[in-house]
Parts: C-alpha cells; structure tokens; sequence
C-alpha cells in the first residue's frame, strides 16, 4: 500500500516537472522569436538593407506611439527601432547571426546565457516591474539642466553650438531601452562641439514645460535658441541627421575651380577672412559644420571635394596633399595663405585654434559697434594699453591707392598694442563728425585713438596733413606712432563717439520674413504630431481675433445710421487749453533721463571732516576739489565727468572744499609742508589771495599725505576779448602783490576784502578758465591710481575752523 502512494506521488512529481518545462520552453522560443530583429521587421536572414529599410519605414508608420492608439505600440516601436539598429549596421548583424550577441559591449562568451537573460526579461523580474527607482548613472549628472541654468547659459550658448537634450524620468521604462543609443551618441557628437544636457520630469517640470516635453522619453534640440522636437526613432544615425539639420542652411560653400577666385576676392563685401577645407570626402562633415556655425559672425568657410575632378587646378595652385585633410585661411592676399594646417585626425579644439587666431583682416572695416569693441577694447589699469590706428575715407575709386598704402603700412607695422582699421565716412557719418569735428574731409584722413569707458569716452589726436598713401605720409604716421608709445599724453583730444550703425543687420523686411518663416514651421511641426498643448494658445488667440472681427461687423450692421457719424468735439477756452499746454509741458521737463555721468560728491564740512579724512579708513583715499560759491556748479560737473570712470573703485571718495566757508584751511596745509621757508612764503601769498579755486588733492588721512593737482589751462579759445581780460586780470594782480609789498601800512583783513572785490568784479572774465581748470584732472587720476604722483607728508591735519578768527 505504501509503495503504491509513494508512486503515485513519484507520478504527480513528474507531471508537474513535465507541465513546468513545457511552460519553460514555450517561454524560450517566445522569447527568443520576440528578440530576433528579423523575426520583429518581418523580413529573412539573407534580406537586404534595402528590403530592412523598407520593412523598418513600413512597421515605424504603423506602430508610432502618436499614431498607434494600442497600449503596446509603445514597447513594440522601441523593439522595431532597436531590431533596425542592429540590422542596418554590418558588423553588429554579422556579431547577431554568428553569436547571436545584440550588444556591441557584450563579449562572445557571453552568448551562451543569452536565453536565461531573454526569459529573465520576458517576465520583467527587475526593478521597473517593483516600481523601484532606478539607480542613475554618475556620468549623467554633468548634464542635468536645470531651469535657470537653462535660460541663462544653454540659451545664449545655442547661437555659438546646437544642444541636444534628452529629457527623462526615474520611472520611465522606455528610457532605459534608449539609453544605450543614447550613449553611444554622446560620445560621438561631444567631441564635434555638441552641447548635451538631460532635464528630469520629476527634478525641474517647469523647464520640460517651457522646452514642450510633457512625455518622457524625449529629445530636444536647441539652436539660435529655437527649440525643436525630435520625433523619429531613436537610433544613432537619425540623432546625428538630426543635430545636422538643426543647423542653418549655407554655412559652408561648395568650392571648384570655376568660383574659388570670386569666393576668396569676396573678403572686401563681407569684411571676413576666407577658410578653405581641402578633404577626399563628397560631402561636407559635420566637425567642419559645426566649426563653421560657431565662427559665421567672423570667418566664411568654404570646402573642396578632393575626390572630384572639379578641383584640380586648385589643388596643383596650392600644392595641397591628398593624404590628409588640410586647411587654408586667406586674409586680403588672394594668392598667398597667411596660416594652414594639416592633419590626419582634425580635431575640434584645433581648428577652433586656428580660426580663433585669425578671425579679423589686417585692416578690417568697422560695420558694427560688436567689432569695435573687439578691435579696440576700452584701456584697464592692469592691462597693457591698446590703441587703434582708424583711417578715415571712401569708399569711390579715388581712395582705392590710399586704402593699398594704409593697408602695406599695416602689414609693416603689426604690433600687439596697434589695431588698423578703417570706416567709411559715408556709412559712419556720426562716428567720424565726432572725430573730425564736424569738418567734411575731402581726403583721406588718420586718427590715432584710445578707448577710456564703455559709454563711448576716447581720447584721439588726428595726423596733420590728410592720408594720400605716400613715402612722406608714410614716414610721418610711422613717428606719430613712435611718439605716442613713449609718451601716453601724446593724445590731447577727447571726446564721446556715438555707437556704430551695423551696416550687415539685414532690413527690417528680411528679418520679418525669416522669423514668420519660422513660426509657420514650429506651427506646421505641431500639427503635425498633433502637440496641442502648445497650440492651444495660438488657437485661442485665431478664435479671439475672429471672434471680435465678426462681431465689430455685427454691430456696426444692426446700428442706426445715426450712431456712426463722428461727434464734433467741443471748442476749449483759451485759458484751459493754456493751462493744459503748461502742465504738459512740464511733464515732459520732469519726465526727462537722468544723465549718465554720474558720481556722488560730498561736502567735506564738520560733520563729515572726520569721517571723511581724519579717520579715514586704511587703503581709502578722499579726492577733494576746492571751489567756490561762484564756481560752484561749472567746476562740480566737469569733476563730475572727469573722475566718472574712476568711480567703480570701493577705495576713492570724492568731496569738495567751499573755499569761500573754509578760507584759512588750504594755506594751513600747505603751511605743513617740510619744504621749509619758501613754501610758507608762499602758502602766505596764496593765503592773501585765497585763489584755490580748482586745485584737487587726494587725501590719505591714516598714512598723512596729500598728492596735489593744480589747475592748467589748456582750452583753445578764439575771442581775443577773453584773452586780453584775462591778461588784465593778471596784471593787476600782480600789481596788487607790488602794492602790498610796498605798503606795510595796510591791515590784511582790509586786503583780503579788496581782493575778494576784485574777484567778484572779474568772475565773467574768468568764466573761460574755470570751464578749463580740469582739462588735465583724467590724466592726473589715473597717475594717481598708477601711485606715480608725488607725496607731500604732514605730520597732522589741520583743522577744519579757523581757532585765531573765532578768538
């Protein structure tokens, strides 16, 4: 009985062991069958690309996720796009039909646990089928993006390289079936220059929001800041034809023997250094493209097809080799390249070097405010100075052998503290009227200048005698440059140029065109694919207008004939119309901008003696001007303007000294000075005429000395009146001193009053002197900041109320 049970039992075992390895097999070759590519695209093992390509565009038609309302569409387009993938690439089909190994990572020797692995899969026995998150991969936190980080580098950015963005979730399933692509396409298209970025639905919505990815997997791509949509399969080739694309349309010129001349000559039109990329490719690759793109404001590029015959007589003028790719950069000499390389693997940071170095002319012309500030950047103090050599003519063949004069002259005389350029008078009026003054040139003319402030401030000095291109003119630059580079205060002129007109923006009609073109493209695409979140938009604002149009005509068909007839508005009184004008008058007075030359000045009385100056803190120093009530407001806004580009620093401040308030202070300073006799002999003269007016000192009160700056006149004035007063002003002045050196008689309060009567009786004939009392102060600041000024030590500061007057 016994042994009956037990065979029993042994009989049910078996069964069981038999239903369970049924199962098991049916599994393997369900498995197997579903992760066989030629199974999945329908087609036989000995098929052709031809025939997988067509299969391939068949099954993605239908199975496409937007198009295939099926809950499977999803995973079965993914299976079709990686079955293509395998299938299209030889090596990795050759790899699949002897090993049947899908992975190009994957090692032969593990193929033979290929199906315990597809039936591990087949059940979803890992971690998405828990809904555990997936563990991230370290390499992709580099290129997570977030939403600030986005707007404020990606975007910019985008008009220099083209983004691509994969945006994914940590509990997304498809993502991890295109992970691999993925990879593999980032270490193909990095090292071009892509830029790449991932953004998580999970971490930051609102910039999936703002880039239109409200689905995980996706793929964005970003250029000149448009964002597009990939919408294909993810497969490797289509991602890379897919950053192509992105890119604008013309970057690169075919090049043959029949246009190469006209290509190269076209550097005068667009004022851009010509790159020639000699390669046995037909096509133009895409390290050449994106190099292109990144330099299109500067450079204009070319390629030539070495396999054709269309080059020939190109490739014998140049002597270039066939081996290996070469490239040529060419400036204004047609004939002879000023740099090129050659290499069999190019790499993106070498020919970013190479273009870099040469990305202006010899002489460019400035067309922009954008090159100007290139070609001749504003002066720092830490920094070598720059100056720039501007020719100023035209544009007519009258000028042509002046301009090839100043061109060889350049070519002579290139040094890294000289820029050349030139600019047409015709295109750049406001810029060369403030130059010349609003004098007409009817020759060619040369202006040595040195950029001070971004807001425009230079200071220039024009060569005397014109530009006509000759061996004098010549010689004659040549010693104004050698001057000039020994003395820096050669330049004696200022003034304020206005920003450059851009004379290659396109008009106004072109660029309406190119962004409708664009919009009536992102409109088309979201049509397309059926995006109507973001449509939702556009089409509420169609309806609205609609909307209003339709019922504007309603209500001016079903109104009275009457109604529409315009009221004539009633006649104003005089009174009301005038107190109208008034009031809007001003408010426009009142609604004027502030001025840009701006700095705060402070008066140095006794509140803020000590703060300002007795303790001041270590490192600081005071600029102080001392005026008077008369000069007050003239000398306040030119030391305004003059010491405006100084006042960025944290270590200046600047204040003014009311001479006429604090009369005794300036001579007991000078009274301090360790020069001994004289210099108190002449504090007390300059005492007596307290004439003050205009010097600036520069104050360090914790080291205790002063740096002092004395007025110069250096305007040009025509009137012969000022002049003559001034010369009377100053002979009695010196008759003054006689008289009181010869008369010991009278008090010296009785002179003083004399004196300041005198003054007041010549502030209109002085008028001319106190507007150029600062001419100078620039120059002196920035000795001052340089610490090339002399100092004159005290041993204490004086007081600011005079104790004998109060006594």
């Amino acid at each position: 009985m016994r042994v009956w049970r037990t065979s029993r039992q042994s009989g049910k075992c078996a069964a069981f062991l038999a239903i369970f390895m049924l199962i098991l097999s049916a599994e393997l070759v369900k498995t197997a069958s579903e992760h066989d590519p030629y199974y999945t695209l329908g087609v036989s093992r000995s098929a052709s690309q031809a025939e997988i390509k067509r299969a391939y565009k068949r099954l993605a038609r239908e199975w496409h996720p937007d198009k295939n309302k099926d809950p499977n569409a999803e995973d079965m387009f993914i299976r079709i796009s990686k079955s293509y993938e395998i299938l299209s690439n030889e090596e990795r089909r050759s790899n699949f039909d002897r090993f049947g190994q899908k992975d190009e990572n994957q090692h032969f020797g593990q193929s033979q646990h290929h199906g315990f692995r597809s039936f591990h899969s087949s059940f979803y026995f890992d971690e998405s089928f828990f809904h555990f998150p997936r563990n991230r991969d370290f390499s992709d936190s580099k290129y997570m993006l977030r939403l600030a980080q986005f707007n404020n580098e990606v975007l910019p950015d985008s008009h220099k390289r083209p983004y691509l963005i994969k945006v994914t979730s940590e509990w997304c399933f498809a993502c991890i079936h295109i992970e691999p692509v993925w990879k593999e396409t980032v270490q193909e298209l990095e090292p071009l220059g892509v830029g790449i970025g991932i953004v998580d639905l999970g971490f930051d919505r609102a910039l999936a929001k703002q880039l239109g990815a409200y689905r995980a997997p996706s793929i964005i791509g970003v250029v000149n800041g448009r964002v597009t949509v990939f919408h294909q399969a993810v497969v490797r080739e289509f991602l890379r034809q897919f950053v192509e694309d992105l890119l604008p349309q013309k970057l690169v010129m075919k090049i043959t023997d029949d246009n190469y001349m006209a290509f190269l000559e076209n550097w005068h039109v667009e004022n851009k250094p010509r790159v020639l990329l000699f390669d046995q490719v037909p096509i133009v690759p895409l390290l050449y493209k994106l190099t292109a793109f990144a330099f299109r404001d500067y450079v204009r590029f070319g390629f030539v097809d070495q396999s054709g015959t269309s080059s020939t007589r190109l490739l014998l003028q140049f002597n270039i080799n066939t081996y290996a790719p070469t490239m040529l950069l060419f400036k204004e000499d047609t004939v002879k390249p000023v740099d090129i390389i050659q290499a069999r693997g190019m790499k993106r940071q070498m020919m970013d070097e190479f273009v870099s170095n040469n990305k202006f002319l010899q002489v460019p012309r400035l067309v922009s405010q954008q090159l100007f500030n290139e070609l001749c950047p504003v002066k720092q103090f830490h920094r070598r100075r720059k100056y720039c050599v501007l020719l100023i003519t035209g544009d007519d063949p009258a000028y042509l052998a002046a301009n090839k004069a100043f061109l060889d002259f350049a070519s002579a005389n290139s040094k890294d503290v000289l820029r050349f350029a030139y600019v047409y008078q015709r295109q750049q009026q406001p810029l060369c009227q403030a130059l010349l003054q609003n004098q007409g040139a009817h020759s060619a003319q040369v202006v040595i200048l040195e950029r001070r402030s971004q807001t425009g401030k230079v200071l220039y000095r024009s060569v005397s005698g014109g530009w006509n291109g000759s061996e004098e003119d010549k010689y004659h630059l040549h010693e104004q440059l050698e001057l000039l580079q020994k003395d820096p205060t050669y330049l004696t002129s200022d003034a304020t140029l206005p920003e450059l007109n851009n004379e290659m923006a396109p008009i106004f009609i072109i660029r309406w065109m190119n962004v409708a073109y664009d919009y009536m493209l992102q409109i088309y695409d979201d049509l397309l694919y059926s995006n109507w979140r973001e449509m939702m938009p556009i089409l509420s604002l169609i309806f609205s207008a609609l909307f209003i149009v339709f019922g504007t005509v309603i209500i001016q068909a079903f109104s009275e004939p009457g109604e529409s007839k315009p009221q004539k508005p009633k006649p104003k009184p005089k009174e009301q119309t005038r107190t109208e004008d008034d009031a809007s008058s001003r408010a426009s007075t009142f609604s004027r901008p502030p001025k840009k030359d701006f700095v705060e000045v402070t008066e140095l009385t006794g509140i803020t003696y000590t703060s300002n100056l007795v303790k001041l803190r270590p490192g600081h120093i005071n600029v102080l001007l001392v005026l008077t009530n008369a000069s007050k407001s003239a000398l306040l806004r030119k030391f305004a303007k003059e010491v405006f580009s100084f006042s960025g620093s944290e270590t200046l401040h600047f204040s003014f000294l009311n001479a006429d308030k604090h009369r005794h202070w300036m001579p007991s300073l000078l009274r301090l000075d360790r020069d001994g006799a004289q210099s108190q002999s002449h504090s007390d003269d300059e005492e007596e005429s307290s004439n003050y007016m205009g010097y600036v000192l520069a104050l360090n009160g914790h080291k205790k000395y002063f740096c002092l700056f004395r007025p110069v006149f250096t305007g040009d004035d025509g009137s012969d009146s000022s002049s003559d007063t001034s010369f009377s002003s100053d002979s009695r002045r010196k008759s003054r001193s006689k008289s009181r050196s010869s008369s010991h008689s009278r008090s010296r309060s009785r002179s003083r009053e004399d004196g300041s009567s005198s003054r007041r009786g010549s502030s209109r004939a002085t008028s001319i002197e106190v507007h150029h009392k600062l001419d100078r102060l620039g120059l002196w600041m920035e000795r001052l900041m340089e610490g090339t000024l002399p100092r004159i030590r005290v041993p204490a500061w004086p007081t600011l109320f005079d104790d004998t007057a109060e006594g």
